[in-house]
């Protein structure tokens, strides 16, 4: 199964020790912002599809959006959409968006700016942060056109206390969405 790894990636040397470990491509967050120039570089180095840019955003005031940093501790002030623009023209192959505000609370993805960022880009988008059931699923490819969809509490969380059960869609949840 193919998968990607993320975190702390700062050198063409990371990937390649990344790469050669089996992964089929890296997921680069915060030092896509503060280095925006990497992108370029690794996407020369490695291919488009290899490199991956998560893109975490929140409400800054005045219900403005920012992408943030640093596990949500540093706002860039960078509206998201023009980040994932300027991604792809670095070569990022892909675009992660993440909601930093939804993030486990399972109440839905924010389909406005998965729909902004997907409209706005010609790479893949997957959407992160939100998903709680299989309808917010559904809207997100439907309404907010992502090309990918991620979760994690909602194969984890089960039940009215939320038990901890890891659990996968059935078939016909899958058709369904």
């Amino acid at each position: 199964m193919p998968f990607a790894v993320g975190g702390g990636i700062k050198t063409l040397e990371n990937i390649q020790d990344i790469i050669a470990s089996g992964a089929e491509k890296v997921i680069i967050n915060s030092y896509a912002a503060e280095n925006p120039d990497f992108i370029l570089k690794a996407a020369d180095a490695f291919g488009s599809s290899t490199i991956a840019v998560c893109i975490d955003f929140k409400t800054k005031f005045l219900g403005k959006m920012q992408t943030w940093t640093h596990g949500g501790s540093k706002g860039t002030g960078i509206n998201p959409v023009d980040f994932a623009k300027h991604m792809e023209q670095q070569g990022a192959g892909e675009i992660i968006i993440q909601s930093i505000e939804r993030d486990g609370l399972m109440t839905g993805y924010d389909i406005n700016m998965i729909k902004a960022i997907a409209e706005a880009v010609t790479i893949p988008v997957v959407a992160l942060g939100g998903a709680g059931n299989i309808q917010h699923l559904k809207e997100g490819y439907q309404q907010g056109y992502a090309n990918g969809l991620a979760g994690g509490s909602i194969f984890v969380y089960k039940g009215t206390r939320n038990g901890v059960l890891i659990t996968y869609p059935e078939k016909s949840e899958i058709k369904f969405v």
